[in-house]
């Protein structure tokens, strides 16, 4: 085990448990007087996280808060029956109490098993380093100053500018029944910016986001300028945007950020809560063919630096790479704990909670489409009459079906094999896996979103990365404004 390893057990202790009087033993002692009943699983999952956020309208600071949170859930599971209880106070007391009544779920009996402790402990994803104590809070308003005025200065007709700053760093610590210990600590930054723009009267706006698990230099002045340009052009080629058409027609979807359509309409369909209990249109169909041949997609937690990356998830389970579409086939599923154990397939550490009072259910991390051999310019050239979609909006999704309807924020004319006119009020109605199957050709330009993207799910919401290549749908309904 590495320093940096031994260290996150360590620092994790010194938050979560010294404070309060307690070391492992304590928690030890909680498995102890749960296993005096016969349970199939549980786990105690502790948790501390600070967040700061700062918000400035037209170079003034509209908000500033600072926040604490801290608190303990404790899990057991009697087949698909769950006891939960937590508790924002961390001590003997009330660890003993909710021990006692999680176990209630299962049938009295000496369930007990010999905890040996054993650690489970991965680095190397992203650093451990605290971002809320990276600098002076005066160097945080700078920041945000500098996004007002480096936005103005790009073009006059910019008239509005805001931004909001969100730092935050996550102590976690999680022992299982089998004795398993692990712990990690998660830092995550956030900056978000929108500019509207006028022109004779015509208002527009767009907005961009750089963020991840990393720290301060993540805001660099090259990247925060790249990013502002980009959104500072969104929202004056909108300016001159025409109205769309409407009609069936074949789509070309740029990289990156808009991946978020794949997430939402196709990626939860994956999960594995709703392929267990038979609400996806992808139960049973592992091994069948459910996308066009070279489509491929993957969960990887273990990317360097993105928001769904993890040492471990929330359940202590390693973060992994898992295959959902490997050529087109359905190759598996994300599960957490209890529904790999019931399905009886391999937990793929995709269990994942908002916090210690929420239990945790199969996740997304950083989800993607892997890239294709076709260049961006050929898959263009091969439209003759379509959309361009460049940057994805708004929309709205059923997350267990993938019906979707989804709206630009950027989107261009495709005519006779070249990207002409800016059209605005385009909206993507259809089925994800119906849209799977019409994808016919995927570029090699590969690129994951810039750091903002969030994930909805039952009440909880979770950081995530999304990302594709340049793919061509040959057939979308378009709505338009034509």
């Amino acid at each position: 085990m590495s320093l940096n390893e031994v260290s996150h057990l360590a620092l994790a202790s010194d938050v979560l448990l010294a404070p309060h009087g307690l070391d492992i033993s304590d928690l030890h002692r909680v498995f102890d007087c749960v296993h005096e009943h016969q349970v199939d699983y549980a786990d105690l999952y502790l948790q501390s996280t600070r967040q700061e956020r700062w918000s400035m309208e037209d170079g003034v600071v509209k908000s500033g808060s600072f926040s604490v949170d801290q608190g303990f859930g404790l899990r057991a599971l009697n087949v698909d029956e769950t006891a939960f209880a937590y508790s924002q106070h961390i001590d003997r007391q009330q660890l003993m109490e909710a021990a006692r009544s999680v176990r209630t779920v299962a049938m009295h009996g000496d369930g007990r098993i010999e905890l040996k402790g054993r650690a489970l402990q991965r680095s190397g994803f992203y650093g451990h380093d605290d971002p809320l104590q990276a600098c002076e809070a005066a160097e945080k308003i700078a920041l945000l100053q500098s996004v007002d005025r480096k936005a103005r200065a790009l073009d006059p007709r910019v008239c509005r500018v805001m931004a909001h700053l969100e730092l935050s760093h996550s102590v976690v610590m999680v022992m299982r029944h089998d004795g398993r210990l692990a712990a990690d600590l998660r830092p995550m930054l956030l900056l978000q910016m929108r500019v509207f723009v006028n022109q004779n009267g015509r208002f527009e706006s767009s907005g961009g986001s750089l963020g991840g698990r990393s720290d301060f230099g993540l805001f660099s002045d090259a990247r925060v300028d790249q990013e502002l340009r980009r959104v500072v052009d969104s929202a004056l080629i909108n300016l001159e945007a025409e109205a769309a058409p409407a009609g069936s027609m074949p789509v070309v979807i740029g990289p990156g950020w808009p991946g978020m359509l794949l997430h939402e309409a196709m990626g939860h369909g994956f999960e594995g809560d709703f392929n267990r209990m038979g609400t996806s249109i992808y139960s049973g169909k592992i091994g069948q063919r459910v996308a066009s041949p070279g489509v491929n997609i993957v969960d990887d937690a273990t990317l360097s630096g993105r928001r769904g990356s993890l040492h471990i998830d929330d359940e202590g389970e390693p973060g992994q790479c898992t295959t959902l579409i490997e050529d087109g086939i359905l190759a598996g599923y994300m599960h957490d704990s209890l529904n790999a154990r019931l399905m009886k397939q391999h937990n793929t550490g995709n269990g994942r909670r908002e916090s210690y009072s929420q239990l945790p259910m199969p996740r997304m991390t950083n989800t993607f489409m892997l890239a294709g051999e076709h260049s961006p310019e050929e898959i263009i050239s091969s439209v003759k009459n379509g959309i361009y979609l460049a940057d994805l909006g708004s929309g709205q999704v059923d997350i267990v079906n993938g019906q979707f309807t989804f709206e630009s924020e950027l989107a261009y004319l495709i005519e006779n094999g070249k990207i002409t006119r800016p059209v605005k009020g385009v909206t993507l109605t259809g089925s994800g896996p119906q849209t799977l199957k019409m994808i016919s050709m995927i570029g090699n330009d590969l690129a994951l979103d810039n750091g903002g993207a969030t994930c909805g799910k039952s009440g909880q919401s979770v950081p995530v990365c999304v990302g594709q290549p340049t793919i061509k749908i040959d057939q979308l309904v378009v709505g338009g404004t034509a």
